[in-house]
C-alpha cells in the first residue's frame, strides 16, 4: 500500500480532531473523543482486512482525482463537525441531545461504519465514483450483504449521516448533514443502479433477485 494512502487518512483523523476540538475550545467532551475513536478503528481496519487495489481505486478513481461532487461532500461532513464542535463547546444553541441518545448515536455510526467495511471487503469493486471498472475486471457481486439489499454502502452512508450529528450532541450540525447530505447520497444511489443495469453484465438478473436497493421491504 502506498505511504500516501496511511498519510491521506492521518491527515483525515487529524482534521476532523482539528475541527471538533478547535472550534470547540475544550477537550474534555467525551463523544468526541469515541467519534475519533471509531473513525480511527475504520482506517485500521480498512489498511488490514481490504484489498490494496480497493484502496487505490477509492483515492484515486480510475486513476483520477475525486469528482468535485465528492470534494464538496467531503467538506459539508467537516462543516459538521465544525457546527458540532462550536455547538457543545461555545455557543451551546442545540446540544440537549440527552447522553443516552448520544450513545445510541455512536453505536449506530459504528454499526454502518462495520457495514461499509463488509461491504467492501466483499465487493473489491467498492469505487468511490459511478462508474464500470472495465479496468479491474469488475463483475456482480451478490455476497455478503449485497445477498440482501443492492447497495449496502449507501445504506450504510444512510445511516452515518442520520446519526453523526446525534452522536456529536448536536441537532444543529445533525439537520445540517441530514439536509446536505441525504439528497446526495440518494441521487448517488440512483444514478449508480441505474449506471450498473444499463451497462454491468449480469447486474439486472441479480437486480431481480435483489430487489431492493437501500431497505429491506420498503427501497
Amino acid at each position: 500500500m502506498p505511504v500516501s494512502a496511511y498519510f491521506q487518512s492521518a491527515l483525515v483523523l487529524i482534521g476532523a480532531a482539528a475541527a471538533l476540538f478547535a472550534s470547540a475550545g475544550t477537550f474534555a467532551i467525551a463523544a468526541f473523543w469515541v467519534y475519533l475513536a471509531i473513525l480511527a478503528m475504520v482506517f485500521v481496519a480498512s489498511f488490514a482486512m481490504l484489498d490494496p487495489g480497493l484502496l487505490r481505486e477509492r483515492m484515486r478513481p480510475g486513476g483520477k482525482p475525486p469528482p468535485l461532487g465528492l470534494k464538496l461532500f467531503t467538506v459539508v461532513l467537516l462543516l459538521h463537525l465544525v457546527v458540532a464542535g462550536l455547538d457543545r463547546g461555545r455557543l451551546h444553541l442545540s446540544d440537549g441531545i440527552p447522553p443516552w441518545l448520544q450513545a445510541t448515536g455512536l453505536a449506530v455510526v459504528a454499526a454502518a461504519y462495520a457495514l461499509v467495511l463488509w461491504a467492501m471487503r466483499v465487493n473489491r469493486f467498492f469505487s468511490s465514483v459511478v462508474r464500470i471498472q472495465f479496468d479491474r475486471g469488475q463483475r456482480v457481486v451478490a455476497t455478503g450483504p449485497y445477498s440482501f439489499i443492492r447497495h449496502p454502502g449507501y445504506a450504510a452512508g444512510t445511516l452515518i449521516v442520520l446519526a453523526s450529528g446525534i452522536a456529536l450532541g448536536s441537532w444543529l450540525a445533525a439537520v445540517l448533514l441530514v439536509v446536505t447530505s441525504l439528497p446526495f447520497l440518494f441521487y448517488r444511489a440512483i444514478t449508480e443502479d441505474r449506471v450498473l443495469l444499463a451497462e454491468l453484465p449480469g447486474y439486472r438478473e441479480y437486480a431481480g433477485r435483489v430487489r431492493w436497493r437501500l431497505i429491506p421491504g420498503v427501497w
